[in-house]
C-alpha cells in the first residue's frame, strides 16, 4: 500500500508573497507537488487566469458550496470568501501523492483542527515595514485597505504558534529551497516510513 501523501499548507499574512513563493515551487521541474487551487469570490487580478489561479465564484455559488459541505475550509478576509475544495484533497492525499494549499491564515486553522497530520508551515515577512513596501508597491489596493491588511498581519504573526515551522520571505529562491527541505524531511519521519519497513521484516 502506498504510504498516503502530505498535506502541506503554506500560509502568512496578506502581502508577504505567498503567491510568489508557490510560483516559483512550481516552476521548477522536480517539484512533484499537486497543488490545490482554492476557490475566492474576490475578483481576478490583471493576468490571474480562473482554474489556474483561484476558481473564482460568484458570493452565491460559494455560499452553496458551504451548505454543501464541498470545502476543506474556508474564510471570509477583507469582504471576500476563500475556501479548499474538499474532494480532490482527499481523493490525491489517498493516491500518495503530496497536496500543496497556498491559504489564509483562517483557513489553515481550520485545516489544523480537520487534517493536525498536515504540514503547516508559515511565511513570514522579514519585518511589517517591508510587508507594507510590499503591499504599496504592488499597487491593487487603497491607503486604507493596505492599513487594514498591515493591522491584521500584526494579529496573524501572533498565531505562528499554529504552525510547525517558520519560513522567512527575505529571497523567493531561498524561501523555496528551505520548503523543499522541510517537506523532504517530514518525508523520512519515522512514524511514516515504519510500516513500510515492518513490512518489509514480516515472515512469509
Amino acid at each position: 500500500m502506498n504510504e498516503k501523501g502530505l498535506l502541506i499548507v503554506l500560509s502568512g499574512p496578506s502581502g508577504v508573497g505567498k503567491g510568489t513563493v508557490r510560483k516559483e515551487l512550481f516552476s521548477n521541474p522536480k517539484t512533484t507537488y499537486e497543488y490545490s487551487i482554492s476557490m475566492t469570490t474576490r475578483l481576478p487580478r490583471e493576468g490571474e487566469v480562473n482554474g489556474t489561479d483561484y476558481f473564482f465564484k460568484t458570493r452565491n455559488e460559494f455560499e452553496a458550496l458551504i451548505a454543501q459541505d464541498k470545502l476543506l475550509e474556508y474564510a471570509e478576509y477583507v469582504g471576500n470568501y476563500y475556501g479548499t475544495p474538499v474532494d480532490y484533497v482527499k481523493e490525491t492525499l489517498n493516491k500518495g501523492r503530496d497536496v500543496f494549499l497556498e491559504i489564509e491564515v483562517q483557513g489553515a486553522r481550520q485545516i489544523r483542527e480537520k487534517f493536525p497530520e498536515g504540514l503547516f508551515i508559515f511565511l513570514a515577512p522579514p519585518s511589517l515595514s517591508e510587508l507594507q513596501n510590499r503591499l504599496v508597491h504592488r499597487g491593487t489596493e487603497s491607503s486604507d485597505i493596505i492599513a487594514s491588511r498591515v493591522e491584521k498581519a500584526r494579529k496573524e504573526l501572533e498565531m505562528m504558534n499554529l504552525y510547525d515551522y517558520v519560513v522567512e520571505n527575505d529571497h523567493v529562491e531561498l524561501a523555496c529551497e528551505r520548503i523543499h527541505a522541510i517537506v523532504l524531511a517530514e518525508h523520512l519521519r519515522r512514524d511514516r516510513v515504519e510500516a513500510r519497513y515492518k513490512k518489509m521484516l514480516e515472515v512469509e
